[in-house]
């Protein structure tokens, strides 16, 4: 049963290339019947953030990214730690060093100045002598000096990493007993039952560290996904104004979920040429094996391409409650059906959506200079007047009544289309542009209608 994990670091919001990470993690599990388990790697406490961490679970909860039993906090597990710490000093895989801070701060000095790489001498590493007074020693691993650590890895294939020159005895505790990254990881990966590890290439560097610590340990080695990075257009590093920014303030900008998540498997991964996915294609066609080799690109046109077609085609009483966050309920509006069908074509965003409804339902206080200028000249007054008429003496219901009302008018008085249809717009919306008008009449009906006609005609006139 292959079992994935996310395990983010609370220091900070969830971004876009973790949730890429988490998405690919999640996906490769239920693909393959496994589990999908979330771990909060939050041993730094001086980094930590309650907020990023309840961030990361709004985050997960909006995606609808459900992971399989309880999370896993790694500061609830110091004991554990402590442990595998006392069984690696107990065989003699690890030993205290009592190297202060000044001795390696000299050292790196002394080897920068030779051209040397930086590393620790090992001058501990077979220390039985006395240790020295008021140094709190922290603990390394024995790590090989010499050979290589191969990283089979299912997206770059296998790579090889000479020890000697990219291993010293790295240290597993600091002094204050606080176990490391690497050393934590590897110890979590294995009791938690991980066997598939899917990540940025960023951790790459991590990988030979932690296979040091699987082997010392006698721990099985999980297979290794190293995702390449995403780029932003110019191939740099994605910065927050490319769009790596909180996954939270995508739904604040009016991205779906089901665009977000559809987006983010096209980042590095592909099933010939089909763009649309549905959450269950992706759970049913994901294979880590055809992630890219290269970097991917962040490109916002596809995203808003996306989710307006992820808006387009969600059904109405879905859409309405997508809606409310922005301020807009119309979720019992009589016209909802319509209201939506004029406009979900118009928005790329649930952000763009929201005003264009509100702006429909609410009676313009405003009119744009622009779009005065424009309709209310010669004879507008009296076209909109007559109209007025027409609506009193009628019981127009549906867009095609208030349509042929207005083909009347056009036809007696002898005018083109555009001479009732720009007038009557500026005076339903303040503006040009929007939908249908005979729509906007069927959507505020013939009261409201006849009320801004007059006011129009009152303000402007």
């Amino acid at each position: 049963m292959v079992v994935t994990r996310f395990a983010p670091s609370p220091t900070g919001y969830l971004h876009i290339g973790g949730l890429r990470t988490a998405l690919f993690s999640y996906l490769w599990a239920k693909n393959r019947g496994g589990k999908f388990v979330l771990r909060i790697e939050d041993t730094d406490k001086a980094r930590n953030s309650e907020e990023a961490t309840a961030a990361i679970l709004k985050a997960f909860e909006w995606l609808g990214l459900e992971a399989d039993g309880e999370i896993t906090y790694q500061s609830q597990r110091d004991e554990i730690y402590a442990k595998y710490i006392k069984q690696l000093l107990d065989e003699g895989k690890a030993y205290k060093c009592y190297m202060s801070k000044e001795e390696l701060t000299e050292l790196r000095e002394t080897q920068m100045a030779n051209k040397e790489r930086t590393m620790y001498d090992g001058r501990y590493r077979d220390f039985d002598g006395t240790p020295p007074e008021g140094v709190k020693p922290v603990i390394r691993i024995k790590a090989p000096l010499t050979g290589e650590i191969l990283v089979k890895d299912g997206v770059k294939g296998t790579i090889s990493f000479q020890a000697e020159d990219i291993l010293d005895d790295f240290v597993i505790a600091r002094a204050d007993g606080a176990p490391t990254y690497n050393f934590v990881v590897a110890i979590d990966d294995h009791l938690m039952g991980i066997n598939e590890v899917i990540r940025g290439d960023d951790h790459l560097s991590n990988t030979p560290k932690q296979i040091v610590v699987y082997e010392a340990l006698g721990f099985d080695i999980p297979a290794f996904y190293h995702v390449p990075m995403i780029h932003n257009a110019n191939g740099k590093k994605l910065s927050k104004r490319d769009g790596a920014t909180d996954v939270m303030d995508y739904k604040e900008m009016g991205y779906t979920p089901q665009a977000l998540l559809n987006f983010l498997v096209r980042l590095g991964w592909s099933h010939g040429d089909q763009e649309i996915f549905s959450f269950d294609e992706m759970v049913k066609l994901f294979n880590p094996k055809d992630i890219n080799k290269s970097a991917s690109i962040y490109n916002t046109e596809k995203l808003d391409w996306l989710n307006s077609h992820y808006i387009k085609n969600t059904p109405n009483d879905e859409l309405a409650g997508l809606l409310l966050p922005y301020d807009v309920d119309i979720t019992a509006h009589e016209k909802k059906e319509t209201i939506l069908d004029a406009l979900k074509e118009r928005a790329k965003t649930l952000k763009e959506l929201a005003p264009l409804v509100t702006e429909i339902l609410t009676t313009p206080t405003t009119f744009e200079a622009k779009a005065i200028k424009k309709a209310f000249k010669d004879n507008a007054f009296d076209v909109l007047k007559a109209y007025s008429e027409k609506l009193k003496t009628n019981d127009p219901q549906l867009a095609s009544d208030y349509h042929a009302l207005m083909e009347e008018v056009v036809s007696e008085m002898e005018i083109g289309f555009g001479k009732i249809g720009m007038p009557l717009r500026v005076a339903l919306l303040g503006k040009m542009g929007g939908p249908n008008i005979d729509v906007i009449m069927e959507i505020i009906a013939k009261e409201e209608t006849l009320l801004r006609i007059s006011q129009a005609i009152t303000e402007n006139s």
